[in-house]
Parts: C-alpha cells; sequence; structure tokens
C-alpha cells in the first residue's frame, strides 16, 4: 500500500505497468519523435493521430446513422443540439478513458481486472459482452442491408452477415503489414462516409439557417413527448459503453516513457487534440444525416412519398411500395427505407451512394467491435491464449447470435431491432461510466493525473444525467410493451439486481474519491477494494 504521507498533487506517486499481451499493437508501437523545441509539434500530432479517429467510428456506426435519419423525420432540425451535445459529452468520458490508458500502460478492462473482485468483475465483464453484441449486431445488420441495397436485393441479408463476417477477420489481419497501414484503412472509411453523406447533403439542399439554428438555439423550438423520447435515444446511441474500454486500450499503441510525468502530460495533451478534431468530423457527418432526412422526411406521409417517387422516379418505385404502405401514416424511417426514399428523390445515384456509406460505417465499425470484444475478454479474464485464438472465440461470441437474427427475421423485424438494441446497450452505460469515473479519480492509480474537484464533479453530474435519461429511455421502451404478469415480475426482479450492483459499484466510486473511512470496514475490504501492487507505483520523490 502506498505511504499515506500528504504530498504535493505534483509528486503523487502513479500506478503503471509495461507488460502487454500480444495485442494488436503491443510489438508495433509508434515511436514518439524527440523534437528539440519545446511546446507543440504537428509531427508529435502526427504520430499520436490514430486512436481518436478509430474510437469516434462508433460515433459513425449504422445504429448511429438510423438514430440520426429518425431524429430528423421525427424532430426536424431540433434534436441537432442534442447530437452537439452528446458528441461533447462523449469527448469528456473519452478524455478519462484515455488518460487512464496512458498513464498506467492498462486499459479499463484491464484495471477492472486489478481493482474489483473476481465476481463483481465477471458480471461486469457480461454487461460489456452484452453491450458488444447489440453493437455488433446492429453494425453487421447495417452492412448486409446495405448489400443487400448495392446487390438489388440478389444477396439475401444472411449471406450479407456472413460476407461482413468473413471479410471482418481479413481486415483485422492487415495489421500483420503494419499498425499505421490500419489506421489509413479507417481513415479511408471514415472519407468514404464522409464524400457519400455529405453528398446527400449537397443534393439535398437543407436550408442552412434551420440548420444552425437546429444546431445553436435549443431556446427556439417547441418538443413534444415524441421528440423529447427521440432526444434521449439520440443520447444512448451516441456514447457507447464498450467504446471507453476501446478507447483506454487503443492509446497503448503509442511508445510513451511512462517513467517521465513529462512525457504522459505530453501524452494527454496530443490525444485530446486528436480525439476533438476526430469527434468534431463524426459531428459533422452525423449532422448531414439528420439534416437530409429532416428536410425530406418530417411530416411526410406515406402517400406522399409514393407519389413523389412515382412521379420522379419510376425505376425506384417498385421498390418503395414494398416498404410504404399505401396510407397517410407517417413514414417511420429505417436505414433501408432512408435509401429508398434518396432514391425515389434524387435519383438512384444516391440511393447507391448511400448503400455504400452504410457500407463503410458498418464495415469499420464491425472492425472496431471486433477490437472492443478482444480487450474486454483478455482484460477481465486475463487471458493468455495466442492472439488468433482470442479473435475467433471474442468474435464467435459476438457473431453466432447475430447470424441467426439475420437467418430467421425479415428485412421488416431487423430494421424495428434498432430500438431494442439502443436500449440495450444504454443499460450497460453505468458498467462504463462509473469504473472511467473511479479509476482517474483514484489518487493511488493516477497520483498527480488525478481528476481535479472540477472535473470530478464535471463527469460525476454528466455521468448520473447520462445513467438517469437511459433508465427512463428503457423504461418508457417497455411502457410501450404489453408484456404479461410474468414477464412484468421478472423484468421487476433484474431491475432489483441491476440496480444492486451499480449501487455496488458506487460504493467503489466513493472511496476510490479518496474516501478512506469505508475501507477500515471488514465487509468493504472482503467484497469491494482490492489493493493495487506497491511495486509498480512511480513515485519522483523517491
Amino acid at each position: 500500500m502506498v505511504s499515506n504521507d500528504k504530498k504535493e498533487k505534483g509528486h503523487l506517486p502513479y500506478y503503471y505497468e509495461e507488460n502487454e499481451l500480444d495485442t494488436y499493437f503491443a510489438n508495433n508501437k509508434i515511436q514518439i519523435p524527440e523534437g528539440e523545441k519545446t511546446g507543440f509539434s504537428f509531427r508529435k500530432l502526427w504520430a499520436f493521430t490514430g486512436p481518436g479517429f478509430l474510437m469516434s467510428i462508433a460515433y459513425l456506426d449504422p445504429g448511429n446513422i438510423e438514430s440520426d435519419l429518425q431524429s430528423g423525420t421525427i424532430g426536424n432540425y431540433r434534436l441537432l443540439w442534442v447530437l452537439f451535445a452528446a458528441t461533447i459529452l462523449g469527448l469528456v468520458m473519452q478524455t478519462l478513458a484515455t488518460k487512464l490508458g496512458v498513464v498506467t500502460g492498462l486499459h479499463l478492462a484491464e484495471m477492472c481486472y486489478r481493482k474489483y473482485k473476481k465476481i463483481p468483475r465477471l458480471i461486469l465483464w457480461i454487461m460489456i459482452e452484452i453491450a458488444v453484441i447489440g453493437s455488433d449486431m446492429q453494425e453487421v445488420i447495417g452492412t448486409a442491408i446495405a448489400l443487400y441495397l448495392l446487390s438489388n436485393k440478389i444477396i439475401p441479408l444472411w449471406v450479407g452477415c456472413l460476407i461482413t463476417i468473413v471479410d471482418t477477420f481479413t481486415f483485422l489481419f492487415l495489421d500483420k503489414y503494419g499498425l499505421r497501414k490500419l489506421e489509413m484503412l479507417f481513415a479511408f472509411l471514415i472519407g468514404v462516409m464522409g464524400v457519400t453523406f455529405g453528398y446527400e447533403y449537397v443534393v439535398s439542399q437543407p436550408p442552412q439557417g434551420e440548420v444552425m439554428k437546429g444546431l445553436l438555439a435549443p431556446w427556439a423550438h417547441s418538443y413534444d413527448s415524441a421528440v423529447f423520447l427521440m432526444a434521449v435515444g439520440v443520447i444512448g446511441a451516441v456514447i457507447m459503453p464498450h467504446n471507453l474500454y476501446l478507447h483506454s486500450a487503443l492509446v497503448k499503441s503509442r511508445d510513451i516513457d511512462r517513467k517521465k510525468p513529462e512525457k504522459l502530460k505530453e501524452a494527454k495533451l496530443y490525444y485530446f487534440i486528436e480525439s476533438s478534431l476526430a469527434l468534431i468530423c463524426s459531428l459533422v457527418i452525423n449532422i448531414f444525416v439528420v439534416s437530409v432526412f429532416a428536410h425530406g422526411l418530417f411530416k411526410k406521409t406515406n402517400n406522399e412519398l409514393l407519389q413523389e417517387c412515382k412521379a420522379n422516379n419510376g425505376d425506384v418505385y417498385p421498390m418503395a411500395k414494398d416498404v410504404f404502405e399505401a396510407n397517410d401514416n407517417l413514414i417511420d424511417a429505417d436505414i433501408y427505407k432512408g435509401g429508398i426514399f434518396l432514391g425515389c428523390t434524387y435519383g438512384v445515384a444516391a440511393l447507391y451512394i448511400w448503400a455504400i456509406g452504410i457500407l463503410a460505417a458498418g464495415q469499420s465499425s464491425t472492425m472496431t467491435g471486433t477490437y472492443a470484444g478482444q480487450f474486454a475478454m483478455e482484460g477481465f479474464l486475463n487471458l493468455r491464449w495466442s492472439r488468433w485464438k482470442r479473435v475467433v472465440f471474442t468474435r464467435s461470441i459476438a457473431m453466432v447470435p447475430t447470424f441467426f437474427t439475420a437467418f430467421f427475421s425479415s428485412l421488416q423485424e431487423l430494421s424495428n431491432l434498432n430500438d431494442f438494441l439502443n436500449a440495450v446497450m444504454m443499460l450497460q452505460l453505468p458498467f462504463a461510466i462509473i469504473p472511467t469515473i473511479a479509476f482517474t479519480s483514484d489518487p493511488k492509480i493516477m497520483g498527480r493525473f488525478v481528476n481535479g474537484l472540477a472535473s470530478k464533479v464535471c463527469s460525476l453530474v454528466l455521468g448520473v444525467i447520462v445513467v438517469g435519461i437511459n433508465v427512463f429511455f428503457v423504461v418508457t421502451k417497455l411502457q410501450e410493451l404489453e408484456l404479461q404478469l410474468i414477464f412484468i415480475i421478472l423484468i421487476i426482479i433484474l431491475a432489483v439486481l441491476y440496480l444492486l450492483f451499480v449501487v455496488y459499484l458506487t460504493i467503489h466510486l466513493y472511496i476510490s474519491f479518496g474516501n478512506t473511512s469505508l475501507e477500515d470496514y471488514p465487509f468493504i475490504q472482503k467484497y469491494v477494494m482490492n489493493e493495487l501492487s506497491v511495486s509498480a507505483m512511480h513515485n519522483e520523490a523517491l
């Protein structure tokens, strides 16, 4: 245990480890150039660029794209500011995750293995695996829908899932040719999304004044219950629980001398800049999607769209008749219907360009999801298998349920699955947010780099807001279902167990904040707290 002698924050010891598993970057780290001049360096920024853009792909997966088009269809431009705020909130949490990885040399799952007792740790792993599976299902199904559109329905959805699974493994082994090449592949896919969704934005020509008003003037709009619920869904779709585990691991791909606090401070700065730039790019792409469908589908009925499609583009009209019922109900949009709408309104080229963008979103997010699942499993379980075994095992857990869901479901059923999956992932958010805040606020782990008072308060408030919003969203969705009594009782039991586990993590969080008064209780020592190895502490004052 670290000495309890009072020290200035600037000289507190921090915990770090250098031993790493054979992850995709363990033996292939990017060297950081040493400059003769002090101050900001674009060469160093370029060396640190990569992890943030891989992280930002989770903000652009098919689930987020579908949430974007639905928010535009339901809320017009009114929810753009919510998207903006959710992205800022995401940046705050991602910055905490990167700080943990940079300072300790451990990603979030590895630190959970060291700080939580066995049973809570295994429960945490199961919760994060559920989040990874839910995200994977959205990503693989989104990619399969893109292939279905591009092939003019020739490639069935279940075949599209198989293709996605196979080529995901193929792309992932590209890292054998160098980490930078793999990062460039992800950058290329983000570029494809920017060009394709940007094209839809340009051809649709939404009024720029309304876009800016929705982005910067939330008080200028009225909000009904449907728009409010959609706003909650936008927040939940943007902030992905497994993404914090992913980002805290990705930052370990740079060769940083953790014995020198000034190098850690430098790395934190450059990672913050890089993450900010990456999330700005993802925000712009999301704004493109929201604006296109706000301009084209807000308060539009099925019959209105069918009439426009018949008059403007007869080639797409047969496809439109298959998915839009001939009635005066407002359009219930999804990824597939969104593509048909674009083809009806702006021509067949717009349909195929949309499908290419969805394909890039699905393929890139599936690959980063693979890494997230691998990091979570190897960290929580402390696996020492060879790399290919870990990849196959972690992917099988997520891909098998996805394939069978696609095989036995129709297109409409798969499209309707998105809201359910978003609700499932929202429930997992506390199991990423609470450990992230706890570890980065623990002076025994972070030392001089521990969260300050303002950072603690800010992250706690944001965490409570996000968790509260997501619980509200899930409860609201459950109320819409007509469930039998036995299922209601089961849900109540699971809800009680869920809340008890959140309380358990909150107690750990409270102690991690430096409130050591509880640590002496035998119950806390036996069931809550694990101590880190003193030998791994770095104390500059010694």
